[in-house]
């Protein structure tokens, strides 16, 4: 047992966030598990239109996802900046943006450090609504096809950021905290990177994966999605360290919990919306007055 223990605590110092290199360019686990994600999400939604009839046909998951990415990659980014990095943006707006470096005479790339997902996920209804509105499809019913997989896709981004040895939590005395390299002290900490990908990402795909064909209403599992992870997140945001740059930003809440709490009552007003949005056009589709 106490050899399963230092394993367990010091595996964040055995993990390679690369997978391989050729020459001067590196592939990584993180860019990889953002593939792996996608995947997912598009094999799990055609699933879907193949088993359950939906009014979509097979490329409509594909076309869409293509959309969803670069909303992912420029709402992720630009959310970062104004979300957790705005003093940076501010000192170098260029070099914020602009993953390469000059000087010398020479350029070089410079990596892409800092994702949002509150500003991600901006960013893909952003997407999403100009590709419904492109498609002339509901944009409530071009969401909820793919928000029951997309837990699972998310699951496999935490688990990019624990072997990046990023994100991790606050300091603890409990077993199950891990020593990051990269922390500030040599200490245990919470392992906060699997407590999302097991509570935000499996326990929630499991929710929402089983009620999805009993949803009620379009934009019923969009408000419940939002609502659902906003809550956990939340939560886990306890055992979360604070980005060092923000500490807690209102009382002792990190800037992750207030972008929750904004989620949590955006998921409500979409529930109630989308709930009176259906009864009223039952109301004209019955011929009623």
């Amino acid at each position: 047992m106490n050899d399963f223990t230092f394993w367990w605590q010091h595996l964040p110092s055995q993990m390679n966030p690369v997978i391989f290199s050729v020459g001067s360019i590196a592939i990584r686990w993180y860019g990889t598990m953002y593939i792996v994600a996608f995947g997912i999400v598009y094999l799990l939604s055609r699933y879907r239109i193949a088993t359950e009839k939906l009014p979509f046909d097979k490329t409509f998951p594909g076309d869409a996802l293509t959309w969803a990415m670069g909303g992912v990659l420029i709402g992720g980014r630009v959310g970062y900046i104004l979300f957790y990095g705005f003093d940076w943006f501010l000192q170098d707006p260029i070099g914020t943006l602009i993953p390469i470096r000059f000087g010398s005479g020479t350029c070089a790339f410079s990596g892409i450090n800092g994702m949002s997902f509150h500003g991600g996920l901006i960013g893909v209804a952003i997407a999403m609504w100009i590709f419904a509105r492109k498609q002339k499809v509901d944009f409530l019913r071009t969401v909820d096809l793919f928000i029951p997989a997309l837990p699972l896709g998310y699951t496999f981004g935490r688990l990019g950021n624990f072997i990046n040895g990023e994100l991790y939590g606050r300091v603890t005395t409990s077993a199950i905290g891990m020593y990051f390299p990269d922390a500030p002290t040599v200490e245990l900490r919470h392992p906060s990177q699997l407590y999302e990908a097991f509570f935000e990402g499996i326990v929630l795909f499991v929710i929402l994966w089983s009620i999805r064909k009993k949803a009620p209403w379009p934009g019923f599992l969009s408000g419940l999605y939002l609502i659902g992870y906003g809550t956990v997140r939340f939560f886990i945001e306890f055992f979360r360290e604070p980005d060092a740059q923000l500490g807690f930003v209102f009382l002792n809440f990190s800037m992750g919990q207030v972008l929750c709490f904004i989620m949590i009552a955006v998921g409500v007003g979409i529930m109630a919306w989308s709930k009176a949005r259906a009864a009223k056009a039952e109301v004209v589709g019955g011929g009623k007055k």
